[in-house]
């Protein structure tokens, strides 16, 4: 037969565990609610970037049309600017090696 003070000790000791996951799993959750609000957040952001993003294309396609400028044409140059100055680079690192 177990001893009462032993029942007592394990019991604590049990007791002492689930109070410590009791606070971990509040600290948790008040972790998960920022997170929830800061995704909220970011995304009304976001939302709002995208509308003003959204706005200022349309001015620069105004401007464009009006003094008969290709936007796309123009956008594919840098693009292949872009990604010969990415291959210039890869080029000198690998000379590095």
């Amino acid at each position: 037969m177990v001893g009462l003070g032993s029942t007592a000790q394990k019991l604590q000791t049990v007791a002492e565990q689930a109070e410590k996951v009791y606070k971990r799993l509040n600290k948790l959750r008040d972790e998960v609610e920022q997170t929830q609000e800061t995704v909220e957040a970011t995304q009304e952001r976001v939302g709002t970037i995208e509308e003003e993003l959204g706005e200022q294309r349309a001015v620069l396609d105004a401007i464009a049309e009006e003094h008969d400028i290709d936007v796309e044409a123009v956008a594919a140059e840098v693009h292949i600017s872009e990604a010969e100055a990415e291959d210039d680079a890869d080029d000198a690192a690998a000379g590095d090696d």
